[in-house]
């Protein structure tokens, strides 16, 4: 549907004792990707939950075919899967600079009103930036 894409390095204490990015981290990597794509929607997630919205994972599935290693250069790539309703989903690839796919990954997200904390339908300004994008790249 709709995708952005980030680059960042994996810095020297994100790794583990053989140099690889530790699987841990992959969920902030992945974070990252949701943030930075919500910004390129013209959406700040910092606002959003002032408003009253918060977006906790409610589901997060990660297939690690090769390891990232100590200061490679990594191409996050983040889609959104359907169109939101109660919950968002997105899809991850990451890739290191050969282009190779190191990393694939799922995540769902359920929209939630912070005040009664039950789930609450997606914001229609989420919405409104939705139907203005065209599918693919932004």
């Amino acid at each position: 549907m709709i995708s952005n894409i980030i680059q960042f390095r994996v810095r020297y204490g994100e790794t583990d004792q053989m140099s690889y990015a530790y699987h841990g981290n992959y969920a902030q990597y992945f974070e990252m990707g949701r943030i930075e794509w919500l910004r390129k929607l013209g959406i700040s997630y910092k606002k959003m939950e002032e408003t009253g919205i918060m977006l906790p994972v409610i589901s997060l599935n990660t297939n690690y075919i090769k390891p990232a290693k100590y200061d490679d250069l990594l191409t996050l790539k983040t889609t959104l899967v359907t169109k939101p309703l109660v919950k968002i989903k997105f899809e991850f690839e990451i890739y290191n600079e050969n282009n190779e796919l190191l990393t694939t990954a799922n995540a769902t997200l359920a929209f939630i009103n912070s005040k009664t904390k039950k789930p609450t339908r997606a914001p229609e300004y989420l919405l409104k930036k939705l139907n203005e994008v065209k599918a693919g790249f932004f």
